[in-house]
């Protein structure tokens, strides 16, 4: 069917309201199924103008324990859409929901626990509810080869060990409570740190015995540190979750990169990185 014939049939449509009924209908039917196809080819500009949509620069502020996971992902958004460009910046939690309230621009917020995430949405920076996207456990980080032969969470508390932790503000940090008061265990570590990659490097560094961080963390390390698995970690697992903010720069490509995250090609590469699924 010819595309004036098309045009022909929906001005009658427009103009015979009345009398529309099933024949407009099936006449609209015909235009979009036409060989040639004008509907297929709407389709295909509709499909690229979403696309297109998609450019420029997107911000997206992570909790630490996501760099290597969401660096990962960041290639293969840009790869996806041409001419756009991701930025991360990767911090604790708590500084990262005080950057935003603060009025740091930023597109994206993954966070590492809910409570800090609560910080932004109670504020009313978050556009509409943030989701839980993946979910971490704590291990014990060591010495590679574990010489001091820790098998517990309550070995971390004998003399002599100079064990780190994150900060207690810090989601890793308050895990790492948990799962301490879950034991009935009382530790206290040479130093606190900002976030989950600062405890890690301590124990890559040489300088602590052991800390506790997720499991993501000591996979990611690739033999730089041994991980220890402990139970009261089952006590303290963290839900992380993502928003797009109120007031994103670019809100078209900060939809899109969490698309890409809670896609399926998304939690393949989060889950290879040890994240449990939702």
């Amino acid at each position: 069917m010819t595309r004036s014939v098309c045009r022909t049939r929906r001005t009658r449509r427009s103009l015979r309201v009345s009398g529309a009924g099933a024949a407009a209908l099936l006449a609209l039917s015909a235009c979009s199924s036409s060989s040639g196809s004008d509907a297929d080819s709407d389709s295909a500009g509709s499909s690229s103008s979403s696309s297109a949509k998609v450019s420029g620069q997107v911000t997206v502020f992570a909790a630490a324990s996501l760099k290597e996971s969401f660096t990962t992902l960041g290639e293969q958004f840009e790869k996806q859409h041409p001419g756009t460009g991701v930025t991360f910046n990767f911090a604790g939690s708590d500084t990262l929901a005080a950057s935003i309230t603060g009025g740091a621009p930023a597109d994206v917020f993954a966070s590492a626990s809910p409570g800090t995430m609560a910080t932004v949405t109670d504020a009313g920076a978050a556009d509409g509810a943030p989701s839980t996207f993946v979910r971490n456990q704590l291990e014990i980080a060591t010495l590679p080869g574990n010489p001091d032969k820790i098998s517990s969470l309550k070995d971390l508390t004998g003399s002599g060990l100079k064990v780190v932790l994150c900060d207690k503000s810090v989601p890793c940090g308050a895990a790492a409570q948990k799962a301490l008061e879950a034991g009935g265990l009382r530790l206290t570590p040479v130093s606190y740190e900002q976030d989950v990659k600062a405890a890690l490097t301590k124990v890559e560094l040489k300088e602590a015995d052991a800390a506790v961080v997720y499991k993501t963390d000591v996979k990611a390390a690739s033999g730089k540190v041994t991980g220890v698995a402990f139970p009261e970690s089952v006590k303290a697992v963290n839900d992380y979750p993502i928003t797009l903010l109120k007031e994103a720069p670019n809100a078209d490509a900060g939809k899109a990169f969490i698309e890409l995250v809670k896609s399926a090609e998304g939690q393949r590469v989060l889950t290879a990185a040890g994240f449990r699924t939702p």
